[in-house]
This record gives C-alpha cells, sequence and structure tokens, in this order.
C-alpha cells in the first residue's frame, strides 16, 4: 500500500522489468545465453540503483555494510517465475487500485499489484467450482420436482378410480 503518485510512478519500471524477462524467455537461438545475460543486466539497473557508488566500508564508524541481496532474489523471480507467467501478454502487467484517503494528511492510497497473480487464479478456479455446483443442484433439484410433480399426476387418477 502506498501513495497514488508514488504507485503511478513504480508501475513503468514494472512493467519494463517484466518486458524484458518476457523477451529473455523468447530466445531460443545460438547467441541467446548472451542476449539473456545482457536482457538481465539492464533489469538490474532497475533494482540495484542504490547501490551506485557504495564503499565497501562505507558504514557507520567504517563498519562494513551487508551486502544488498534483494535485487539478487527480485532478478531471479523476474527471470524465472514473472516471464514465463506473462510470456504470452503483450503487455498490462500490473493494476492500481484507489483505496480512498489517509486520515491525517488526505493523500489518496492505493495498491499495485501484478495482474494474473496466484491468489486471484485460485480465486477464479473455486468461482467457476461453486457455480458449477451450484448450477448442478439447481438442475439436481428441478429433475426431483418434476418426478415428484410426475408421480403425484400418476397417483391421482388411481385415487379417483
Amino acid at each position: 500500500m502506498t501513495t497514488l503518485p508514488k504507485a503511478k510512478e513504480l508501475r513503468p519500471f514494472v512493467e519494463r522489468a517484466i518486458t524484458l524477462s518476457r523477451q529473455a524467455q523468447g530466445l531460443s537461438n545460438d547467441d541467446s545465453k548472451v542476449r539473456v545475460l545482457h536482457l538481465r543486466r539492464q533489469a538490474a539497473g532497475f533494482f540495484h540503483a542504490g547501490n551506485v557508488g557504495a564503499t565497501s566500508l562505507g558504514g557507520k564508524r567504517g563498519q562494513a555494510r551487508p551486502e544488498r541481496t534483494a535485487g539478487v532474489a527480485a532478478l531471479k523471480r523476474l527471470f524465472g517465475e514473472l516471464g514465463e507467467r506473462y510470456k504470452d501478454r503483450p503487455g498490462g502487467y500490473t493494476r492500481i487500485f484507489k483505496l480512498g484517503h489517509r486520515e491525517g494528511d488526505r493523500a489518496e492510497l492505493a495498491i499495485i499489484e501484478l495482474v494474473d497473480n496466484r491468489r486471484e487464479i485460485e480465486a477464479h478456479e473455486a468461482e467457476k467450482k461453486r457455480a458449477k455446483a451450484t448450477t448442478a443442484k439447481k438442475k439436481a433439484s428441478k429433475k426431483a420436482k418434476t418426478e415428484a410433480k410426475g408421480d403425484d399426476e400418476v397417483a391421482e387418477p388411481s385415487a379417483s378410480e
């Protein structure tokens, strides 16, 4: 959750990084390893911009800084899972939900998320199963009602004789 202007500012960076990952997934010729490495390094520029000019002993009182690994993990997920997931999608990988205004400064809040995430897909499949089960129950109840009416009609003439 962030403010709406920050979410709108973040969207192009995420879209470009996923597009680079998609391009890497689509390569299959003999120069593909070199091209994939180039695309990974281009995408790393989005995650490691804060590391430029950082020295190894630039921490507090000359202490060594811990290695930043968040960008490395993000690149692995980007080129592994996300590149495969969005391989056939031409664009529009993110969506922004507006949440209203924050108390205090009245800043407009928003959530930026990836389209076709696992939870969304699982919820959609569960909804389909629920709808299918509901229609099956309705059909079964209609069938039972029609059979009951048919039995009543057959039983009535024999009772009147």
